[in-house]
């Protein structure tokens, strides 16, 4: 109990002492530009996991998908190096060989485990493929949402802030959605892990019109530090919970490892494994 009496206090000390959180997430903000320009220096290996389970808990669905990841003058350029699927089907679990596949003419699963791959981790405009309106942190999505200082406290090793955000007040459903938390390097301002949920829940009007509802909705990422101001997200995902017509109910979890970086333009790399500490 003394313990964390002391490291209570410890940490309110640090966080008096901190910048204040407009500061924070200023430098962080111009740190993303940066940050932005350097992952298209890299190439990386990447293995995608994505789960369909049905409400009475068994896997409906499952994909393992690895791509090998080049930047272009755009965003990203993936190839799949690797891929194997299964779904189930009375009672048994039937293999598949690709992307996309259906195993009749309206295949629900295979329409939604496809959807999700491309639309949260194949960005177009991204240098790693995962949406930047889902993470708040470049200077233009933070004009949306509202940062609050939470503490100062150390994360493996470093100092960080957790810093919470939140949409301001009336925005629109497609504008600010995003609720969470943000572990920022004290020292570089970079995003060390963050976690955003839906702020919002789905509109009754969608509810009514496309029978659908969505709980749950969340997702994570961790980043990593390979070199001086280059900073990766390395591991990235999500579960959340999908109900629709015809009784139809699914949990979907969606999971992202990036690993194996190479420079393009010098004859160096580095390695990050999955299982890293």
């Amino acid at each position: 109990m003394k313990r964390i009496v002391i490291f209570s206090a410890l940490a309110a000390a640090a966080a008096a002492q901190a910048p204040d959180v407009r500061t924070i997430m200023e430098n962080v903000g111009r740190n993303q530009v940066q940050a932005v320009a350097e992952r298209q220096e890299f190439t990386f290996h990447q293995k995608q996991l994505l789960r369909l389970h049905r409400g009475s808990g068994k896997v409906a669905r499952e994909e393992h998908r690895e791509y090998e990841v080049a930047p272009n003058s755009h965003g990203v350029r993936k190839e799949l190096s690797h891929f194997d699927g299964k779904y189930e089907y009375k009672g048994k679990y039937v293999s598949y060989d690709r992307p996309g596949y259906k195993y009749k003419g309206m295949d629900v699963d295979g329409d939604l485990v496809n959807g999700f791959s491309e639309d949260l981790t194949n960005d177009e405009h991204s240098r790693d493929g995962i949406g930047i309106s889902l993470f708040p942190l470049t200077t233009e999505e933070q004009r949306k949402y509202n940062f609050k200082l939470l503490a100062a406290e150390p994360y493996r090793g470093r100092d960080v802030y957790r810093v919470s955000f939140e949409p301001k007040p009336h925005q629109d459903f497609d504008d600010g959605t995003w609720k969470g938390e943000a572990l920022i390097d004290a020292a570089e301002f970079q995003p060390v892990l963050v976690h955003s949920k839906l702020a919002f829940n789905i509109p009754k009007a969608v509810k009514i019109l496309l029978g659908t509802d969505v709980k749950g909705l969340g997702f994570s990422v961790t980043y990593r530090k390979f070199e001086d101001g280059v900073w990766f997200p390395v591991s990235y995902g999500g579960e959340f919970e999908v109900r629709a017509v015809f009784f139809y109910k699914r949990t979907i979890s969606v999971n992202l490892t990036n690993t194996e970086f190479h420079r393009t333009n010098v004859a160096s790399s580095v390695t990050y494994l999955a299982n890293d500490k």
